[in-house]
């Protein structure tokens, strides 16, 4: 029978958007827990979330932090994730390992879509989470008002656990919905109880009153005390909100203050009390094996400059110790961290996350066992994101370059929603992510820790040419005496257009032998040699070219010789041919809240595209799918304006679909451009 996971330690992801405050909220938790004697702050650059130089520059989180300390008799593990949607797939992999998660919010209700696909996620996962609305000293709008806005983007029944006590403007208080009990913040102590504000009675009452009646929805006997007007004692009210939290059915609601420490401790309590053990989220998964090896996953690969490879992971069964052997690769040390602390540990127990040093060859979402080469069943891992937004990059010194691809499979290991490809038309090295500050981050890396400073530019548009209409026997010969065997070579050619997508093809019609066979695989290489710049300056493709007569020399031909008289033909004829641009479409799926769809659609036939339809899209409420087909050339920062239209949230998966033709006066341009030596103009 397999070691039941302990139950003294808490796994909790803080995630939220961008300036909803989660790094000011982990500095408060470790300040309250005693874990940190002083708190810092991210305007001074010295909190233990965000330690990472890259995110001190920018005053943002860019990757997973950890930290651990205890709260009582609780380990707690928090683990503080990025907030832009630029690195939304760093909180996607650390999301799958933890057992709840605290989702931070401003109270703006406008805001409040930002958390949609956050809520998605949690909810598909089924991750049980709560909300801790933060920077209450300062909201834009009532908190009820805020409760409404968060209902209508959570698939999950909200249930407030606190009502704020204001004066004036300010947010001085709370009442515990669950005991009735009113307290005043105080800085840098615990809240003080006080008596019942009589003003607040009809309020409280409307907002306990829905905390009741969701949590009845789950619970007879809950619902049977509340008809027959029964005052339900507070343990089955704590026991229904720890039951229904674990379960995932419900969204608690919490407020304060994290920069103040008001809400923390609150806070706190509600995660000792009520938030699931770590053996829940296990057998939700279904993670239930035979025996008792040591099985575990990888959430977040560090590359640090001390220590080298850091693998983040979750242990989901047995016990992990210092020097174990997994998936075949001997471990080099186990560590708890707490920002870029390193404490070392001699094992690790089901359902505790840690730091296992160099564990060359694993990558983020791997299974581990220490059964010999490969576990026998992978765990479930989030879903990897479509790259977006792309910039060609290459090495600042030429002596670099040959570092280019080792520091690339770093730096992918570290952040898995990046990609990078030596384009085989262009001949560039282009860097793929979510956004232009997510290949920021990623080039200040290459320079700060593998001394690879690089230069940019966008990537040039993969364009072709092809032609409209056919030639017949084009002429090209080639003559040059130069003392000695000279060279000849003479060949007519047909030309001809093909189907969209069949590329090139080649045939010979010689009779009598006019070009002997030794030369006619010259003719065909002096074509395709040709082909890769036609007259427009890009490749040809979709064209026939049929070799139909010549004539040669007994001494002075040669496969050379009749190469580049096909060359010459070429030449000749391919401009008689009326060649036109083509440019890659790609098939693009917007996904966008139901608000934004026009304005969606318009950014789509503002850059030419062509807009198939839309829908309503699957398990996500109010949301609409948008098909369409979107000039490659038009990609370049649609991103950007995507997300600018949809509050950040609106996001797409695209791919490579087909050719078509430029536009006159777009082809024009380009050509203009590429003429002059500047092939990244649309």
């Amino acid at each position: 029978m397999s070691e039941k996971v302990v139950s003294n330690c808490r796994n909790v992801a803080i995630v939220g958007p961008y300036l909803s405050g989660k790094t000011s909220l982990l500095e408060s938790l470790l300040f309250v827990t005693g874990a940190i004697s002083r708190k810092g702050s991210i305007k001074d650059k010295n909190t233990v979330g965000d330690s990472a130089a890259e995110a001190r520059d920018r005053q943002m989180s860019v990757e997973v932090s950890v930290a651990n300390t205890q709260y009582e008799d609780i380990n707690f593990t928090f683990l503080d994730c990025p907030g832009s949607v630029e690195f939304a797939q760093e909180t996607y992999n650390a999301l799958i390992g933890v057992d709840a998660a605290v989702v931070v919010c401003e109270p703006v209700c406008d805001r409040v879509l930002t958390l949609a696909p956050l809520f998605k996620f949690l909810d598909d996962w089924e991750i049980p989470h709560l909300v801790f609305i933060n920077k209450m000293d300062r909201a834009n709008n009532n908190f009820m008002d805020v409760l409404h806005a968060l209902k209508a983007v959570s698939s999950r029944p909200l249930v407030p656990h606190q009502y704020p006590i204001g004066q004036g403007e300010d947010l001085i208080g709370f009442i515990d919905l669950v005991t009735e009990q009113a307290y005043h913040y105080h800085s840098g102590a615990a809240a003080d109880p006080v008596p019942f504000p009589a003003e607040l009675k009809e309020q409280e009452h409307a907002a306990r009153e829905e905390m009741l009646e969701e949590l009845a929805n789950f619970d007879d006997h809950l619902l049977e005390e509340l008809l027959e007007e029964i005052e339900p004692p507070q343990e089955e009210i704590v026991a229904d909100l720890k039951m229904e939290l674990g379960a995932d059915l419900i969204l608690p609601v919490f407020l304060g203050v994290a920069e103040q420490d008001f809400g923390v401790r609150p806070l706190l309590e509600a995660l000792l009390r009520e938030a699931p053990e770590p053996d829940t989220i296990k057998e939700r998964r279904g993670i239930s094996l035979k025996g008792e090896a040591p099985l575990a996953q990888v959430l977040k690969t560090y590359f640090t400059p001390q220590g080298g490879k850091l693998s983040l992971v979750r242990v989901w069964q047995g016990v992990l110790t210092d020097g174990a052997t997994l998936n075949g690769v001997r471990a080099g040390g186990l560590y708890r961290l707490t920002g870029q602390q390193q404490t070392g540990v001699q094992e690790a127990k089901a359902g505790e996350i840690v730091a296992i040093g160099r564990l060359e060859g694993i990558k983020t979402g791997d299974t581990l066992s220490t059964n010999s080469g490969q576990p026998e069943s992978e765990l479930p891992k989030a879903e990897q994101l479509t790259p977006v937004y792309a910039l060609a990059v290459g090495a600042e010194k030429r002596n670099d370059e040959v570092k280019i691809s080792t520091a690339f499979a770093k730096l992918i290991e570290e952040d898995p929603s990046l990609a990078w490809e030596q384009h085989g038309d262009t001949r560039e090295v282009i860097l793929w992510g979510q956004g232009d500050i997510h290949l920021q981050i990623a080039l200040d890396r290459l320079r700060r820790k593998y001394n690879l400073p690089m230069v940019t530019h966008l990537p040039q548009v993969p364009y072709k040419e092809t032609i409209r209409k056919p030639a017949s026997s084009v002429h090209g010969r080639y003559k040059h005496q130069s003392g000695g065997h000279g060279q000849f070579g003479d060949v007519y050619l047909d030309i001809k257009p093909l189907s969209r997508g069949e590329g090139f093809n080649f045939d010979e019609k010689i009779v009598g032998g006019v070009v002997p066979r030794q030369y006619i695989p010259g003719v065909e290489t002096g074509v395709r040699e040709y082909l890769a710049q036609g007259p427009l300056g890009f490749p040809v493709v979709d064209v026939a070219v049929t070799l139909i007569n010549g004539s040669y020399h007994t001494v002075d031909s040669s496969e050379q010789a009749f190469k580049q008289a096909a060359r010459l033909a070429m030449q000749e004829g391919l401009p008689q041919c009326q060649p036109i641009l083509l440019e890659p479409i790609a098939a693009i799926e917007i996904s966008t809240p139901q608000d934004f769809t026009s304005k969606a659609m318009q950014l789509l036939t503002g850059r030419r595209g062509q807009v198939l339809g839309y829908e309503a899209k699957d398990g996500w409420k109010s949301w609409d799918k948008i098909s369409a087909y979107l000039p490659q050339a038009e990609m370049r920062d649609f991103i950007i304006e995507l997300r600018s239209l949809t509050m950040g949230v609106g996001f797409f998966d695209w791919k490579y679909d087909h050719l078509q033709e430029v536009p006159d006066k777009v082809a024009e341009k380009v050509v203009a451009s590429n003429a002059n030596g500047n092939s990244n103009s649309k």
